[in-house]
């Protein structure tokens, strides 16, 4: 029994000493996971993000803002680091959101209008861009899946000199409204009966001359998409291939008919027709 006592004893020293053996090796690494981060410190700055989904339209509140802690080599160009910058005292009125905001998402100053401004297109232009608006269809819009913020390639079909037309005026031009609907959000496709893109003066002349003197037609371009199409154009004998036009024959000289004079008789029932010579 003392034999079996004694075996018993030395495998519980035997299975502690490495249950301790263990527990430091694990305590050892993590200490050195410690000292290894410790020296890795990143730099954050305190940024405002929205608590909640807002879209295009919705006025923002102190209550939809909050204060986090955001990378400082991440923080994204545009951010408020304090609600006076948001919400200054003395301002013409509240805010107005002009594009979606994700939830936790950091308020960007050129998603909302400044204090008391109006929502409206000519609020979300970029400087030195205008707005036009196209004349668009079922065929031409894309058959109505066309939302604000895409972007689109317009084509014109025309005549020039040398017969039917179609070229690229100009590629990716952004949506900013369709119709008098400017909430990239919605969801619903409807056919609409104009576009408003954005785009630079030149580019403006050259669409309205384009619509003026022809048809515009938009073909979508993807939102992964980051090429740029090149000037192309596509005649009509590219399309029906080469076509040989025959020369018309010249019609051949018919000779006149000579002239012939007559008399008529009658001669009981029967009339009878005899040809005489015709006055000069």
């Amino acid at each position: 029994m003392r034999i079996v006592f004694v075996l018993v004893l030395l495998a519980g020293l035997g299975l502690a000493g490495f249950a301790v053996m263990q527990a430091q090796g694990r305590f050892a690494a993590y200490q050195d996971a410690l000292d290894e981060t410790a020296g890795r410190v990143v730099d954050v700055t305190d940024v405002y993000v929205v608590k909640r989904s807002l879209t295009y339209g919705d006025v923002l509140t102190p209550d939809d803002v909050a204060s986090v802690a955001w990378p400082t080599a991440a923080l994204p160009d545009g951010a408020f680091a304090s609600l006076d910058q948001i919400f200054p005292e003395g301002g013409e009125g509240p805010r107005t959101v002009l594009r979606s905001i994700e939830r936790g998402e950091p308020l960007l100053g050129v998603k909302v209008t400044a204090p008391g401004a109006s929502a409206g297109v000519a609020a979300s232009l970029t400087p030195g861009m205008r707005a036009f608006a196209l004349q668009v269809d079922v065929t031409s819009g894309v058959s109505g899946f066309l939302r604000p913020g895409d972007r689109v390639d317009v084509y014109w079909t025309g005549s020039d000199e040398h017969g039917g037309l179609t070229r690229l005026i100009h590629p990716s031009l952004p949506l900013i409204a369709i119709d008098q609907i400017t909430d990239g959000q919605r969801g619903a496709p409807t056919i609409a009966r104009t576009v408003t893109v954005e785009a630079p003066a030149a580019v403006v002349a050259k669409l309205a001359q384009a619509q003026a003197t022809g048809r515009l037609t938009m073909a979508l371009v993807g939102v992964q998409d980051e090429t740029t199409s090149e000037n192309v154009e596509a005649t009509l004998s590219e399309i029906l291939g080469p076509r040989e036009v025959a020369a018309a024959a010249p019609a051949p000289e018919v000779a006149p008919a000579p002239k012939v004079c007559t008399i008529r008789t009658r001669r009981g029932d029967a009339v009878e027709v005899i040809p005489v010579p015709c006055a000069p």
